[in-house]
């Protein structure tokens, strides 16, 4: 199993330094991953908020090893083709480190109600499948042309494409059957939330069934504070110690410099 760190984009790490800061430090104690949040407003009140793309730009500065990138990113509150440039310039500037997680987003709550975006989940669904296979036709260094319901390009060439040659795309899901699973499955790992570790067989087993070479090589990405040993033996590949937006960054800092669990615990 790899560890890695999620971090919120708002509250106390709402400040790009002081997460390139923490992300320096994570590589010093031996994380393996550095992965954002993205969000553009709360249910819990207001509060200051990162851009992601410019805190991941600065990680990727600090940092030499670990992976990085949005986890997750709502496409269809973005335009496919900038995310694409967005994700291949940060591949570029991290040394070909990055993984692109995405989702549909919080429905519940303002970040999509008050800016007068699409709140469906079916058309956000529909938006995200769209912009996927605009992204992924994007980073082939070909003209894309695409005519969709949502999403239209005329022969645009999107250069350069990334360092990686196949970077890999996660996909999120709060369910272990259905729509997101099956977009998942055609990903290069699933992120589950909401969901309880005894629930993970059943999604998996959805997963391999639905992919031609079944598990082999597929991330599955858990994020939690304490609950590693039962996703592990579940079988997540990886797990992401969640930071708080709503304590100081020194006692983030701390969690930080104590080392992934693997490395803490003598009988993992």
């Amino acid at each position: 199993m790899k560890f890695g760190l999620h971090l919120p984009n708002f509250g106390a790490l709402a400040d790009p330094a002081a997460v390139a800061d923490l992300a320096g430090r994570a590589e010093a104690a031996g994380w393996d991953g550095f992965f954002l949040w993205d969000h553009v407003a709360r249910p819990e009140g207001e509060f200051p908020m990162a851009d992601p793309w410019i805190t991941l730009a600065a990680v990727a500065l600090r940092t030499e090893r670990m992976r990085i990138g949005p986890l997750i990113t709502p496409l269809s509150r973005r335009r496919p083709w900038n995310v694409a440039r967005q994700v291949a310039s940060l591949d570029h500037l991290s040394g070909g480190r990055v993984t692109l997680g995405v989702g549909l987003g919080v429905s519940q709550g303002p970040e999509f109600r008050d800016f007068g975006e699409v709140s469906d989940p079916k058309v956000r669904g529909d938006m995200l499948d769209e912009g996927l296979d605009i992204i992924r036709s994007a980073w082939q260094g070909k003209p894309v042309s695409h005519a969709g319901a949502h999403y239209r390009l005329d022969s645009v060439a999107i250069l350069p494409p990334p360092v990686q040659c196949s970077l890999p795309i996660w996909g999120a899901t709060e369910r272990t059957a259905g729509r997101p699973v099956r977009r998942a499955a055609t990903l290069d790992g699933v992120f589950p939330f909401g969901l309880r570790p005894d629930q993970l067989p059943e999604l998996l087993d959805n997963v391999s069934r639905l992919r031609p070479g079944g598990l082999d090589g597929y991330d599955v990405v858990i994020s939690g504070t304490d609950d590693w040993r039962e996703w592990q033996d579940a079988g997540a590949t990886w797990w992401l110690r969640v930071l708080p937006w709503s304590r100081p960054v020194h006692e983030s800092a701390g969690i930080v410099e104590s080392g992934p669990p693997s490395l803490r615990s003598t009988d993992s």
